[in-house]
């Protein structure tokens, strides 16, 4: 089972440099960079952990700046979006961040990505609220059409482009890993519909087990002619027992969420891990 560590990047926390290279020293397979544009001071909708948002949410760095730079400082780590909000984004300028990014990292990006939560932020970004699924799924079929074709053409509702070309083409084919973030069974949907991951958000207010969840995600993309799709599991605490038992349900990877702090608070923390990685895979 491969470990990933996420922060949110801001100016008081590790930078990214240091946190990669931190993570890669203690086996770690990847590194995550969360995205938030900006944070309205209104709130149509609540924060998902309930409470109120922590600040970390208002101050974080673009994640394709801050993930260009880890991947710099490494040489095998994966780097990748947890997640990029993918309706805040124009689909063609997005691509070329992606394959971008792809290219300077030698084919080590994995691209996960979310509707989004904040109805204020992204209505701030034209994205209407109750169409933002669609408009997710279209752009990243716009996207996929970009980076596998020459000459690439997209018609849909929300997203439309006559045949261009656009260059560089990722490293990684036709792309780099698409993992859809979010909760049981909306967000496996779309996995299984346009992906080829899932990364679910385990919580306390989570309504099926995450045992029952994983054989169900298998069953339905077997209804769905899959074979059954990767699972990341998020914000996990380095706890034996409970790693070992994602880990015999069949996940590929767990990421840890870390603070946005500085060397002294989250070294530490990495250390616990390591010792946790090597235990669960010897």
């Amino acid at each position: 089972m491969h470990f990933g560590g996420s922060m949110f990047f801001t100016d008081y926390s590790m930078t990214p440099q240091a946190l990669a290279k931190a993570l890669e020293e203690r086996g770690f397979e990847s590194v995550w960079a969360p995205e938030h544009s900006h944070i309205p001071l209104s709130r149509k909708t609540p924060f998902i952990f309930g409470g109120d948002l922590p600040k970390k949410y208002y101050d974080v760095m673009d994640p394709f700046v801050t993930l260009t730079a880890a991947a710099l400082a490494t040489t095998t780590l994966k780097v990748g979006t947890g997640v990029c909000l993918v309706n805040q984004r124009d689909p063609i300028q997005t691509a070329k961040s992606v394959a971008s990014i792809d290219q300077i990292s030698g084919g080590r990006f994995i691209f996960g990505i979310g509707v989004g939560w904040n109805q204020d932020e992204m209505e701030n970004h034209g994205t209407v609220y109750e169409k933002r699924q669609k408009l997710v799924r279209e752009r990243m079929e716009a996207m996929k059409e970009i980076w596998s074709k020459s000459k690439a053409e997209y018609h849909g509702e929300f997203v439309n482009f006559d045949p261009m070309m656009t260059w560089p083409k990722p490293v990684q084919k036709p792309n780099p890993p698409i993992l859809m973030g979010g909760a049981f069974p909306q967000s496996a949907r779309r996995a299984i519909r346009y992906c080829d991951g899932w990364m679910p958000q385990l919580t306390a207010k989570m309504q099926m087990p995450f045992a029952e969840q994983m054989a169900r995600f298998r069953q339905m993309c077997s209804e769905e002619g899959r074979d059954p799709l990767p699972v990341s599991l998020w914000g996990r605490t380095p706890d034996y027992d409970e790693l070992a038992g994602y880990r015999d349900l069949g996940a590929e990877r767990v990421c840890t969420s870390l603070d946005s702090a500085k060397e002294d608070e989250i070294l530490p923390v990495l250390d616990k891990w390591a010792e946790i990685i090597r235990r669960i895979n010897g």
